[in-house]
């Protein structure tokens, strides 16, 4: 099953409310990129943003925290109406990020960036409910695929296969109606896209069609 994730990163960010309900329909999560300026070189939303937005939207809230001290804000996130948040593996204190999330009623998700390797995230993957596998370096919207990562994906889905595991394969980065076959090939089963589909006169169309795009290539892969 694929789940589409439409990032706010790349939205008006004049008429979240609107951009929400553009993509409502078609969407399945919907992926809140928050950024502090420092973990990386950009400033985004925090919890106010999403306790608005909650009011305007049921989807499923997938929290993505690229800051620094995750576990000052996790609790804010939980109370704004997050289902789920996702700390980066970079940041450190893994083991009590996961601990405080999920004491907090929050779904679990650890983020790695293109540059670090399997090995640094695999020991939690029994941990949490969702890996996100970064193909791009977080900090800015429209930025192009990185292919490389592709191993990674590959690998982190052998593993999960392996033990058995209920646990969200995601990637974000370049993801369009092009690199979604390649990624769900890998193994992806979340796809976050941002510029594809905000950028699109009709988001929800754009929606849709890597939707289409990842299905065809997940039948492609069950038939092989």
């Amino acid at each position: 099953m694929l789940r589409i994730a439409p990032s706010l990163l790349s939205a008006d960010f004049g008429r979240l409310s609107e951009a929400v309900g553009e993509v409502a329909s078609e969407a399945d999560w919907l992926h809140v990129d928050v950024m502090d300026g420092h973990f990386v070189p950009n400033l985004t939303i925090g919890p106010p943003v999403v306790q608005s937005l909650r009011r305007h939207s049921g989807l499923y809230f997938d929290c993505h925290l690229m800051i620094t001290n995750p576990a000052q804000h996790l609790e804010a996130f939980r109370k704004a109406g997050a289902d789920g948040c996702t700390v980066h593996v970079e940041v450190g204190d893994t083991d009590a990020l996961i601990e405080q999330a999920r004491s907090l009623g929050l779904r679990v998700g650890l983020a790695a960036n293109p540059d670090t390797p399997f090995e640094a995230y695999a020991p939690y993957l029994p941990e949490v409910d969702l890996v996100l596998c970064m193909t791009v370096f977080p900090g800015f919207g429209g930025q192009a695929f990185m292919a490389e990562v592709l191993p990674k994906i590959a690998r982190t889905r052998a593993e999960i296969d392996l033990l058995g595991l209920d646990v969200e394969l995601e990637v974000d980065g370049g993801i369009d109606e092009e690199t979604t076959p390649l990624v769900v090939e890998a193994g992806a089963r979340v796809l976050v896209a941002g510029s594809a589909i905000f950028g699109d006169d009709h988001p929800w169309e754009a929606t849709r069609r890597i939707r289409e795009s990842g299905e065809k290539a997940l039948s492609g892969r069950q038939v092989d």
